[in-house]
């Protein structure tokens, strides 16, 4: 059901989000989607980024208001090529994409090895008010909603809409954490962009006269990975997130009595949660945890908690050459003053992130290509005719960073060898 008045939502990165669907509506009213409201977006960057506390809410709004800005520009062409009737399939697909996450994003899922994608299509498909909802619909809509976000779907134009090299997913979250990190790296025209968009033989493509602006869009998304994304302090946070897991994990499977310890906690560390539990944790339940846990007698797992909500975060070190033999003695050096090496040092990859710049082909090539189409109707690859795309192809993998405690270290400094010294720059 179409709304006589449709239903409007201020929004600070794209003005106002327009609701013209009941079912629209009814999703954004149930207690999965709600549940985002106490969820991030960007995980532990607020420890970086003061403003960045913006949640997955606002950003799946904002997915849902450009793919629905998309498809009203298709319909006013009257595109052939756009199947007219998967319009609210679209619409539906690009609101929930992420209703499946959990808190702190994506570190919670490197520890437990789930997919928020997974969850997405695990809380449309059972026993929810969303998977009721979309059943108005038709029985079968639940599991098409789920192909389209699990990337399934028959038809790729669909999915390209919420998961492509130019998406309206990758869209928002570049102009939302732009303006919340308050950096100006991910802006670009995005009127521009939905001005030149087309569907074509089972594709979204882009004009060839949109190709600078594409540009603009892939340069915006190159720097704010590396500014924002892969920046080191937020990684520290994240580390130190994992690891807080990583703890409380081991300690579970070692039958250690918690002090603090409420469901679902057991099945999380256990990695046996249902749906229903699932939807119970959020950052809200998380740093409550933590906070408890800052008293636990365990001293690991209470030091890594302090470190966590009173932002002690772990130094880096960025290593040219990696020396694995003072890097051993280092963790030898923490291992003895009792603060165990497998929570407290860390060698990270930037690379090694759920984030990805842009790939124009190759094996580790996860989505579609970008396309343009050209004044003959032919279809060309992208990078094949921007320099700029082709400079910031590929992977760019950085400098290896090495996170420790460096505040214990300075407790100890007699302790530490000239070869640990010299590894840390100090």
């Amino acid at each position: 059901m179409i709304f006589k008045e449709e239903k409007v939502f201020k929004d600070p990165v794209h003005k106002y989000i327009y609701v013209q669907d009941q079912l629209i509506w009814d999703l954004i009213n149930t207690k999965e989607f709600q549940r985002l409201r106490r969820i991030r977006q960007l995980g532990t960057s607020f420890f970086t980024f003061h403003g960045a506390e913006h949640s997955r809410f606002s950003h799946s709004l904002g997915v849902y208001e450009i793919t629905r800005k998309i498809i009203s520009g298709f319909e006013r062409a009257a595109y052939e090529d756009w199947p007219a009737s998967e319009r609210l399939l679209s619409l539906c697909a690009a609101l929930l994409h992420d209703v499946g996450h959990g808190p702190f994003s994506h570190s919670i899922e490197k520890v437990f090895k789930v997919m928020h994608e997974d969850w997405s299509c695990r809380i449309i498909l059972g026993d929810t008010e969303v998977n009721e909802v979309l059943r108005r619909v038709s029985p079968d809509f639940p599991q098409k909603v789920a192909n389209v976000i699990c990337k399934t779907y028959e038809k790729p134009i669909v999915v390209g809409l919420v998961s492509s090299q130019l998406d309206a997913d990758r869209m928002d979250y570049l102009l939302r954490d732009a303006f919340f990190t308050g950096v100006n790296y991910g802006t670009f025209d995005i009127d521009r962009i939905l001005r030149v968009v087309r569907p074509y033989q089972g594709k979204i493509v882009v004009k060839e006269s949109g190709m600078h602006a594409v540009e603009d869009y892939l340069t915006s998304r190159y720097q704010m990975y590396w500014q924002v994304y892969f920046h080191p302090v937020t990684r520290s946070s994240e580390i130190i997130l994992r690891k807080i897991f990583l703890r409380a994990r081991d300690l579970h499977q070692q039958g250690y009595s918690f002090g603090f310890f409420l469901h679902p906690l057991d099945d999380l560390l256990a990695n046996t949660l249902t749906v229903e539990d699932y939807l119970r944790l959020d950052e809200s339940f998380i740093q409550t945890t933590f906070m408890q846990w800052t008293m636990e007698k365990d001293p690991i797992l209470a030091d890594l908690c302090r470190r966590f909500l009173e932002r002690k975060l772990f130094k880096y070190v960025t290593l040219d050459q990696v020396d694995e033999e003072a890097v051993n003695e280092l963790k030898s050096l923490l291992d003895s003053l009792g603060a165990d090496s497998t929570y407290y040092v860390e060698m990270d990859f930037p690379t090694d992130q759920p984030y990805d710049v842009y790939q124009p082909g190759g094996s580790k090539e996860k989505t579609t290509p970008i396309y343009l189409l050209t004044e003959k109707q032919e279809l060309v690859e992208i990078s094949h005719v921007s320099e700029i795309v082709r400079s910031i192809s590929g992977v760019h993998k950085g400098k290896v960073q090495l996170f420790y405690p460096a505040d214990l270290l300075a407790k100890h400094r007699a302790a530490v060898t000239p070869s640990v010294a010299k590894l840390l720059g100090s």
